[in-house]
């Protein structure tokens, strides 16, 4: 899943104009990103043919942020050229923690009866011991 220079003369006005020295061209940057859809490695496994992976991920992310990579994968499909459409991610609790108090649970802000028992009321319930019989 790689786009071909002539794919990417049909998309590339979509596409921000790289500024200043760039080591790494846009065509090589969404052939990059179609490589980590396609088989789901992390950015440090990038292949060195697609540049320093933390240069994809960067000028990837200003892209995510300004909503080219929507208009991009838009154009994609309307010139033909993929047939893909990127709807959901997953996440596992692996891979995001979420600490006790981000879970939506209620917080324990009342004071608990035994702190206050005048304010409780009388007691609801009465233990009393018993003897056993065999004693």
């Amino acid at each position: 899943m790689e786009l071909t220079k002539a794919q990417y003369a049909r998309i590339a006005p979509c596409l921000p104009v790289p500024r200043g020295n760039v080591q790494v061209s846009n065509l090589q940057v969404l052939n990059a990103f179609l490589y980590m859809a396609e088989q789901g490695c992390q950015w440090r496994a990038l292949p060195e043919q697609f540049g320093p992976w933390n240069t994809v991920y960067q000028r990837l992310n200003r892209w995510a942020k300004k909503g080219v990579l929507d208009e991009v994968f838009a154009r994609l499909q309307r010139e033909g050229i993929l047939r893909i459409k990127l709807e959901v991610a997953g996440l596992d609790s692996t891979i995001v923690p979420v600490h006790p108090d981000g879970t939506g649970a209620q917080k324990k802000t009342d004071r608990r009866p035994s702190a206050a028992r005048a304010a409780a009321g009388p007691p609801r319930f009465t233990w009393l011991p018993r003897m056993n019989a065999q004693w």
